[in-house]
């Protein structure tokens, strides 16, 4: 069974960023020929854990969340824009994984942002993590304008987000396709 976790690094809970991952994994699932749909109980939204994150010793909650995100198949990691990169929050997580620790993972790098002077940022900053760290990353990142995103924190796109997310998910469904498949013919 194909797994898909979305991993938002947004430090308030019920955020755009959620709503935004939620909506990219479904679009992304599905460009991918996944059977499952992308729900809320496949988000992982480190708001939930920032606590425990610089604690001393293992903590249970993060140790599981960084095996929840080692196992995945299709991981979308969205975070806010902040200071033209990622949250301190997400990279506080992503540090926690060994060198290789994403190996066999294919991601989707997602910036949510005000302005599109940050466009450039997914694919600069968070994606070159992401490879860092072992992931396969065919497809480009997403940056995403605020303002496509429901405030509402729901989980359902808006026609506006959908209306970007379609063309991506056209474009990029060959590659996700074959990157996942790759996985699923390894495990």
């Amino acid at each position: 069974m194909t797994t898909t976790t979305v991993l938002v690094g947004n430090p308030r809970p019920n955020s755009r960023t959620a709503t935004a991952g939620l909506a990219v994994a479904r679009h992304a699932a599905d460009a991918a020929g996944l059977p499952d749909v992308p729900g809320p109980d496949d988000l992982l939204d480190l708001s939930r854990i920032r606590q425990l994150l610089l604690a001393p010793g293992p903590q249970p909650e993060v140790e599981a969340s960084l095996e929840r995100v080692r196992a995945t198949d299709l991981l979308v990691v969205a975070s806010p824009t902040y200071k033209a990169t990622y949250t301190g929050l997400l990279k506080v997580f992503l540090d926690l994984l060994p060198s290789g620790g994403l190996a066999g993972v294919t991601a989707v790098p997602v910036l949510v942002m005000a302005s599109a002077a940050h466009t450039l940022a997914v694919d600069v900053h968070l994606r070159p993590l992401l490879l860092e760290l072992g992931a396969t990353v065919p497809a480009s990142g997403l940056a995403l304008l605020q303002d496509a995103v429901p405030s509402d924190g729901g989980t359902d796109g808006t026609p506006r987000l959908d209306g970007v997310l379609a063309p991506w998910a056209g474009r990029s469904a060959p590659v996700l396709r074959a990157a996942v498949r790759t996985r699923s013919a390894a495990a």
